[in-house]
């Protein structure tokens, strides 16, 4: 199949899915309002019909919550090298809407990332011309590399990864994301292993940058707050164990082993990865019979009465820093099942260190330097990690394991820099029509 028709028959069934998109949308916005908000920038249209945005834009997108964190960084950079930067922050998600919030400043613009049919691509183009547009880690979509082209807006694709699963898939679908690979100006990759299949890919330049996610600082007051909460359970001593981001499939296992512990058991802290699943959690936790305090009930910080729950339930969004800090030892949600695993470099920057499963090809890399760190450990399956957890909790050497995990996110610091660099280069070869000079 050639590229044009591959192209053509996507766009086609794009068009002809949109209405059963929308409704998907509308359905999801039950649990999160967000969803229903300013659907028809879904589809490339938006408010007023003013002309084009002036100004020296700069456009991100970043999918969901975890990409808009790795954001924070690379955007502060950008706004110090382009004086007057105006930010276009696109998302795919509600968490990523909700977190891309608190990147904001006056004169920037959140939006949705319109679905990718011709029409609503070039529609978001002539709104917004960028004088770069950068992708975060795996965003790339046919038809608006394609009307990036023809914009002449520069593409990068930044903190890059492609694991060996979403290579093998890719190349089921090589005619029609090989050529817009091709269209990108610059990948710039977080490991080696990407760099190679991202040039495999179809990737024309590629540079080894290291990953953003190193280079984010946990906020100090949620640092602070966690570790005050710590102190609260020292009346008496009690261990703190958090199933950090954890996915559907996974709290069942848990709850089951946990139970299995000898008591007196440590405090249990879950956190689910989507919010849109607390309730369901929560109903889990309470019909294996644990007594269950959940975050959301409380005001500054933890009733005695949470004290004394055997878990809690981490109902929020934003505090995962909070969370790290409060644990004695985290547990990787996503890696008990085969679905990647999550961000343990927050983690290691919050010095509490990681007990893995054994599905981590999202974060292969940072998985085995976290290892040769001695910062985390790996187990075969959910059992035997929470009694790995539980142990590590109690052992006398943990403050070892603390310092390895500080050790360990301090070493591999610096993408930021080598990022924004690549990027400003491209904003100043990119469009010569008085918008683009810096």
């Amino acid at each position: 199949m050639t590229p044009w028709l591959a192209r053509f028959l996507y766009s086609a069934l794009l068009l002809a899915l949109t209405p059963f998109y929308l409704l998907r949308l509308w359905w999801r916005g039950r649990a999160e309002p967000a969803y229903r908000r300013r659907l028809r920038e879904r589809l490339g249209f938006y408010r007023t019909r003013r002309r084009a945005i002036e100004g020296r834009v700069v456009w991100l997108h970043a999918v969901s919550l975890g990409e808009t964190r790795a954001a924070e960084p690379l955007i502060k950079a950008l706004r110090a090298q382009v004086p007057g930067m105006r930010l276009v922050l696109t998302c795919s998600t509600a968490t990523g809407l909700e977190a891309g919030r608190a990147l904001l400043q006056d004169d920037d613009i959140q939006t949705w990332l319109p679905y990718d049919t011709p029409g609503a691509a070039r529609r978001f183009f002539r709104r917004y011309r960028p004088l770069v547009g950068v992708l975060m880690e795996t965003e790339i979509w046919p038809n608006l590399m394609q009307a990036a082209q023809q914009a002449g807006v520069p593409m990068v694709l930044a903190n890059a990864r492609l694991s060996e699963r979403s290579q093998r898939k890719g190349q089921r679908l090589a005619a029609l994301l090989h050529p817009a690979v091709q269209q990108l100006t610059w990948v710039l990759a977080q490991t080696e292993a990407d760099a190679r299949r991202l040039r495999e890919a179809g990737a024309p330049q590629v540079e080894v940058c290291g990953n953003l996610k190193y280079d984010i600082e946990p906020p100090p007051k949620l640092l602070a707050r966690g570790l005050q909460w710590r102190q609260q359970l020292n009346d008496p001593p009690r261990a703190v164990v958090l199933a950090a981001s954890t996915r559907e499939g996974e709290e069942q296992p848990l709850l089951s082993a946990w139970r299995a512990l000898p008591a007196p058991r440590p405090l249990l802290l879950i956190v689910p990865r989507h919010p849109q699943r607390f309730n369901e959690v929560g109903l889990l936790v309470d019909n294996s019979g644990f007594t269950l305090s959940r975050r959301s009930s409380w005001a500054e910080g933890p009733t005695p009465e949470a004290a004394r729950a055997d878990v809690w339930l981490g109902d929020s969004m934003g505090e995962m820093p909070l969370y790290y800090a409060l644990a004695d030892v985290a547990l990787l949600g996503g890696s008990f099942a085969p679905l990647g695993g999550q961000n343990l470099i927050e983690a290691a920057a919050c010095g509490c260190p990681m007990v893995m499963g054994p599905h981590t090809f999202n974060f292969e890399d940072a998985a085995e330097l976290s290892l040769k760190a001695g910062a985390s450990l790996r187990v075969a399956e959910m059992a035997d990690g929470v009694r790995r957890a539980a142990a590590l909790a109690a052992d006398p050497q943990r403050n070892q394991w603390v310092q390895n995990a500080f050790g360990f996110a301090a070493a591999h610091r610096g993408a930021t820099g080598r990022m924004a660099r690549r990027i400003v280069a491209c904003a100043i070869r990119g469009r010569g029509d008085g918008v683009g000079g810096l």
